[in-house]
């Protein structure tokens, strides 16, 4: 029998009943459609978890100072002043391989100008960090290395103070700012980032030269950590080894002792925060899979049907030429035409749901070829899995006893 005509009658017997077969579809679109929807969703998420680290900037370093002890208790990285301004410059005199490198001092303190005031965070960096952290500048110039130098009363701000004390990014820029009462001319103004994955405002806080916040802001001597640029992820191992030895060396930590310091990897960072995202990605596809598994058991079921209501039908085929392989062939397309056309439609389903639930509820989907692909060859692989027997049953009945069937 040629192939043309046993997809012909396939689709022919496919349209004696319509609402079985829609009814039979329906497990195989809820299954696909589930599917696509729930890996979108964690792929989604996944992906927004990456870029809001991404956002922070790309191939940091972070060395955070020492931690303290109080008996057995940890206090947590940070809590000991062990990194130092002559460790600061020795890690931009003496490490190859990075692109600039910053402290960071942080404090709570209340900002004003004029008649407004707003409670901000404040940052104590160097000239490197709006490049660091990717910032870009909406108004103004960044403050210079000669600015850190001369402890310079500079100030950056982030949209949201920029906002909330001058009205609009535009106006701040040449304004006075008094944190703690010490007037700072504002020099620069970023563009918004919005919120990081923590839920907190990235754009409130504003940004004064180190050496002028342990003046006037902070009055420390020490750093909490120091954030590191390597110049591409490729060197990024070569200068973790770097620091570890130089700081080793400059704190004189014997062999075999632990170090008063921790090295933070940004890449560590994203490949632990997106660990969790790819986990319930695939709990959901799974689970999501399992009604997938339930469609294709009713195509079977539906066949065995099919198979036991049309047994005259096999008999009188048989008795007039067909072979079995031809038998076999026509059930077998019939399951295959039920597991891809539901898959077609799941696909459109799945789609259209990950579109509702971005528009609805705001969360971020991706709907990956990959996953479109991979969803219509698995509802194939489940008409063709599924469809076996009952095809294999209807091939191997005798003509004789067939045509005898009531």
């Amino acid at each position: 029998m040629k192939f043309t005509a046993t997809w012909t009658m396939a689709l022919r017997a496919l349209r004696r009943n319509p609402l079985r077969t829609g009814l039979t579809m329906l497990g195989i679109i809820i299954g696909v459609g589930a599917v696509i929807a729930m890996v979108a969703i964690g792929v989604g998420a996944k992906a927004q978890v990456a870029n809001s680290i991404a956002q922070m900037g790309q191939n940091m370093l972070m060395v955070f100072s020492g931690a303290a002890r109080s008996g057995r208790v940890h206090m947590g990285w940070g809590s000991a002043p062990t990194l130092t301004k002559k460790d600061y410059a020795a890690i931009r005199s003496e490490i190859t391989g990075i692109t600039g490198a910053t402290p960071e001092l942080r404090g709570t303190a209340q900002a004003t100008a004029g008649a407004d005031n707003v409670s901000t965070t404040v940052y104590g960096v160097s000239e490197d960090y709006v490049a660091i952290r990717s910032w870009t500048v909406a108004e103004g110039t960044p403050f210079t290395a000669t600015d850190v130098a001369r402890a310079a009363k500079v100030a950056i701000l982030g949209n949201t103070v920029a906002s909330n004390l001058f009205g609009s990014a535009a106006g701040a820029v040449g304004q006075i700012v008094r944190i703690k009462n010490a007037p700072y001319e504002v020099v620069a103004v970023l563009r918004p980032k919005g919120a990081n994955m923590m839920g907190d405002d990235q754009d409130d806080m504003i940004l004064v030269p180190w050496t002028s916040a342990m003046v006037r802001l902070t009055g420390g001597t020490s750093f909490r950590s120091i954030t590191v640029q390597a110049e591409s992820a490729d060197r990024a191992q070569d200068v973790i080894a770097q620091l570890t030895a130089l700081l080793r060396e400059r704190h004189r930590i014997r062999e075999g002792k632990e170090d008063d310091f921790t090295i933070r990897n940004q890449q560590d960072m994203v490949e632990m925060a997106t660990s969790t995202a790819s986990t319930m990605t695939v709990l959901l596809g799974a689970i999501a899979g399992v009604s997938l598994l339930v469609g294709g058991i009713g195509i079977m079921n539906i066949m065995l049907v099919s198979v036991t209501e049309r047994t005259r039908e096999i008999g009188l085929r048989m008795a007039v030429g067909a072979r079995g392989s031809d038998i076999l062939l026509q059930f077998l397309v019939e399951a295959v035409v039920l597991g891809i056309g539901g898959g077609v439609i799941g696909i459109a389903a799945g789609c259209a749901a990950a579109k509702i639930v971005s528009i609805k509820f705001g969360w971020a989907t991706l709907v990956s070829a990959k996953s479109i692909a991979l969803s219509f060859l698995f509802s194939a692989a489940i008409g063709i899995f599924f469809g076996w027997y009952p095809a294999r049953k209807a091939a191997s009945l005798d003509p004789i006893e067939a045509l005898r069937y009531e």
